[in-house]
This record gives structure tokens, C-alpha cells and sequence, in this order.
């Protein structure tokens, strides 16, 4: 029989008293928070770098707007890390598992790769030929997506259930500073080191500013070289390769459905759509604020300045809410947040070009999406098993992402055939499903549905 996750311990063990406001605070100061804060920006760094940040780099180079279109299927690597997660939670790599632990030195081979890849993205000129730069974004999606898998583990297995929600938002401020400078902070750089009048693209500029950001991954690899690898439970061995193979491919699923039963349906269709309404409607973001007259540097401030840090606030809040008052409680406030401040966007799409509403409505996103993610942070993380923790996370957070990024595929038809208010409404209204399976998960969750 496996052992119990820290929900199902909870649900036979006597309630424990809520955390003090003072204690849940002082959460913020311990050492496995404060190592979530810098791996958190570890695992922020490269995402950008191959998906947002690459496709403007590739369109000053002259890039067709079709071809940057299909390279952004580079990012699908992300969703399909739950095929290879088994291996990253069973699988001991030669010598540095001895020396280092399972998930220390995972974050390691991981954190190598996505410096390889960034080195190789650095020395590609996409005008000489893009298949080289493709294979070392390749390289560093797969990269950032094990970090992803072993990170999620390390985090899970370093504190108790109740103090999830302060690791899961230090592991996003972290993660949001560095999209700040995976995002504003590339452009900074390569435009620094261009040649003063001389027109058109410049490839030593963008060259620099990818060594600078594979050298920044060294927080992430200085952090998990000082830091003790968690407490795990001893696993006993496999007695052949059949048994192995059961126990790091099958096991983990089956684990989970064994534990919820038929209650994992519910689970699994509330991770599948608890972010819908904010992943259909940010793909369609960025072409609205061009076609409402903004700028790049009205966007490019708003967004990564007064949003990211209304996304930290947000995810402090919501962290702090989360032991104060239960993490179900701010999931479903997270989820009215979310599909409400949509509406906002409706509101800005009648408006047209209001610079102060632009700054109004991307901080109240911002601020809504930090709370809602917090939440579900720390829910996902109360559902794994701690012998299967990155298995069963990876599958969370992948099964997190296709249902809405299928859906946003076809956002540019229906903005097409109906306009943007009318989107912005249609988003927020995909938000209902979710109240109701928070609510329906909730209630499971008091007559002691997790045991």
C-alpha cells in the first residue's frame, strides 16, 4: 500500500489550528522559501527566451510571421512533460545521485542543458539558416521543462502541506522577476550593445544579450550546489526490469486514481480548466493592445512593470490568504478574479487607447492571476503522493495546459468573426465550469473526501 500524501494524513490526524497571521508571515523567512525564490527564477529564465523573446527576435531578423507561428510549437514541449517525469522521479543518474541526491542533481543536468541551449541560441544567426537556432531552443525547452519536473518535487518534498502556498509564491516572484529580465531585460541588452547608427539587425546584439541570460542561470545551479537534498521515503528495489517499469511508469497514475477513486475525475477536470479563462484570453493580448494604437513601450512598461509586480503582490496575497484561511477558499476566489477581470479587457476594448486604463486593467489581471496561481499551486502539490511527487505533478501541470491551449488556437477566428468585447465576455464566461468544480471539490473536501 502507498504511503499517505500530507492531505490524506491530515484528513485522520486532528484538524490543526489555522497559522497566526505573525507565523504565516514569518513562513516568508524560512530557508526552504527563500531557496524557491532564486530556483523559482531559475525555472522563469528560459521561457521566455524561447517563445515570447525569440519571436521578436526573429522578426527583426526578417522572419515570416508564418514561420515564427509554427516555431512557437517549440513551447509544446512543456505540456508533454509527464511523458518523461517518471524517469526523472525513479531514475538515479551515475555518480551525481550518489554524490548529490535524486532531485539535486536532476536540477543540475537540467540547468546544464538550458545553458547549452541558450550558448547555442546566442551563436545562431537566424538570417544564415533557422534550424540551428530551432534544435538549441529545442534543447533548452526540454531543459527548462525537466528543471520543471525535478524543481516541482524538490519544492513538494521540502515543506509540510500547509506551508505549500508561501513556497509556491516565492517560487512565482521568483519565476516573475525573471521574466522581467528574460523579457525587458534581453531587449535592454541588445540594444546596449548595437553598433550606434547602423540600421536594420544586429546579431551581436542579441548574441550578448543570450550569453548574459545563460550566464544568469547560475542562481539556479549556485542555489541547488548550497542547498540539502529533502527528505525522501526509501523506496525498496525493483526485484526485475518489469517490476521497475510498473513502478515508474504505471504506478504513480495508478496511485492517484486509487487514492481519489471516482473523485479523481472531479480533480483531474478542475486542473484541465482552472486556468482557461486566462490562457484563451492572453494569446489574443498582445494583437489587441496593437490594434487599440499602443505602443511598444506603453506595452512593454504596463506589462512587465506595473504587471509583474501586481502578479508578485498577487501571489504574496494569495500565499498568506492560503494558510490563513484554507487554500480551497482562495481557489475559488482566485477563479471569480480571474474570469472577472477579463471583463476589464471588454471595457478597454470599448474604450480604445486609455493609457491609465491599460495600466488599471493589466495591474487588476496581474493581481487576480498571482492570487488564483498561488492557490493552485499549493492545491496541486496537496494531491501528490511524496514517492511519486514529480510524476504526478508533471501530470497536473501538463494536464493544466491542453485543454486551454487548444482552445486559444482558434481565439484569432472567433476575435475574426466577432470582435474583441465580445471575446473578452466569451473568456470570462468559460470561468463558470470552474466555480462550480471548486465549489463541488470544496464540499468533498469537508465531509472528507481526501481520505
Amino acid at each position: 500500500m502507498s504511503p499517505p500524501t500530507a492531505a490524506e494524513a491530515s484528513s485522520t490526524a486532528p484538524p490543526e489550528a489555522p497559522l497566526s497571521w505573525r507565523d504565516a508571515l514569518r513562513v516568508y523567512l524560512e530557508p526552504a522559501t527563500l531557496r524557491m525564490l532564486a530556483l523559482g527564477f531559475s525555472a522563469g529564465l528560459p521561457l521566455l527566451l524561447v517563445l515570447g523573446t525569440l519571436s521578436f527576435r526573429l522578426r527583426e531578423a526578417g522572419v515570416a510571421r508564418t514561420d515564427i507561428g509554427y516555431l512557437s510549437w517549440v513551447g509544446l514541449v512543456y505540456a508533454f512533460k509527464w511523458a518523461w517525469a517518471p524517469l526523472v522521479d525513479r531514475l538515479p543518474i551515475p555518480l551525481f545521485t550518489r554524490l548529490m541526491g535524486r532531485r539535486r542533481s536532476w536540477l543540475l543536468l537540467a540547468q546544464a542543458l538550458v545553458i547549452a541551449g541558450l550558448v547555442g541560441m546566442a551563436m545562431a544567426d537566424p538570417r544564415a539558416g533557422l534550424r540551428p537556432l530551432v534544435w538549441c531552443a529545442l534543447l533548452v525547452a526540454f531543459g527548462s521543462a525537466t528543471q520543471d519536473i525535478a524543481l516541482d518535487a524538490f519544492r513538494i518534498e521540502s515543506a509540510e502541506t500547509r506551508k505549500q502556498a508561501a513556497l509556491a509564491a516565492a517560487y512565482q516572484t521568483g519565476y516573475r522577476m525573471a521574466m522581467i529580465w528574460a523579457g525587458a531585460g534581453v531587449l535592454w541588452i541588445a540594444a546596449w550593445t548595437e553598433i550606434a547608427g547602423t540600421a536594420g539587425y544586429q546579431n551581436a546584439g542579441w548574441k550578448a544579450a543570450y550569453l548574459v541570460m545563460a550566464a544568469s542561470m547560475v542562481v539556479g545551479v549556485l542555489t541547488v550546489l548550497v542547498s540539502s537534498e529533502p527528505v525522501r521515503r526509501v523506496l525498496p528495489p525493483a526485484r526485475n526490469a518489469a517490476e521497475w517499469l510498473h513502478s515508474v511508469l504505471i504506478e504513480p497514475f495508478a496511485d492517484f486514481i486509487r487514492r481519489y477513486k471516482w473523485q479523481a475525475a472531479l480533480i483531474l477536470a478542475l486542473i484541465a480548466i482552472y486556468r482557461i479563462s486566462d490562457v484563451v484570453m492572453g494569446i489574443m493580448a498582445n494583437p489587441f493592445y496593437v490594434d487599440m494604437g499602443f505602443t511598444k513601450d506603453e506595452v512593454a512598461t504596463v506589462s512587465k512593470i506595473y504587471g509583474v509586480v501586481m502578479t508578485l503582490v498577487g501571489a504574496f496575497v494569495g500565499g498568506v490568504l492560503s494558510m490563513r484561511f484554507g487554500v480551497m477558499r482562495v481557489l475559488m476566489l482566485g477563479a471569480v478574479l480571474s474570469a472577472g477581470s477579463n471583463l476589464l479587457f471588454a471595457w478597454l476594448a470599448m474604450r480604445g487607447h486609455d493609457l491609465g486604463l491599460l495600466i488599471f486593467v493589466v495591474s487588476a489581471d496581474n493581481l487576480a492571476g498571482g492570487i488564483a496561481s498561488a492557490a493552485f499551486i499549493a492545491y496541486l502539490s496537496s494531491l501528490t503522493n511524496i514517492s511519486y511527487s514529480a510524476t504526478q505533478y508533471a501530470l497536473f501541470s501538463s494536464l493544466m495546459l491542453l485543454l486551454p491551449k487548444f482552445l486559444a488556437g482558434y481565439s484569432g477566428v472567433f476575435v475574426d468573426a466577432y470582435g474583441y468585447s465580445t471575446f473578452f465576455v466569451a473568456t470570462a464566461a468559460l470561468g463558470l465550469p470552474v466555480l462550480v468544480l471548486v465549489a463541488l471539490a470544496a464540499r468533498w473536501q469537508r465531509v472528507g473526501g481526501s481520505g
